[in-house]
């Protein structure tokens, strides 16, 4: 039923073979897609972190702003805005309605 079919790696552009058997495994798990990398190349990827782990995201940019509410320090995952208040850690966890 299934063939051994050449595919073009994403990363390093050699070909690879996706195997009778790889793509019986593929249709038994419910995977649609064909890989888009080599095996040494997935290897590679998941050792870095760069699967769906999210062990590879950088850290998110965070801004200092003062707290419309205490006056205090707010530090925020967005650039703030002089037209929308801002609010500390502590101030936006007493406010009963998030707007």
């Amino acid at each position: 039923m299934y063939q051994d079919e050449y595919l073009r790696c994403v990363d390093c552009g050699h070909d690879f073979v996706f195997t009778a058997g790889e793509q019986e495994f593929f249709a038994s798990k419910g995977f649609q897609n064909k890989p888009n990398r080599c095996p040494d190349c997935r290897a590679a990827r998941k050792a870095a972190g760069g699967g769906r782990s999210g062990g590879g995201r950088a850290p998110r940019e965070m801004f200092t702003a003062t707290c419309s509410q205490c006056g205090g320090v707010a530090e925020v995952p967005f650039q703030p805005r002089t037209d929308k208040p801002v609010y500390c850690r502590d101030c936006f966890a007493t406010r009963s309605s998030y707007r």
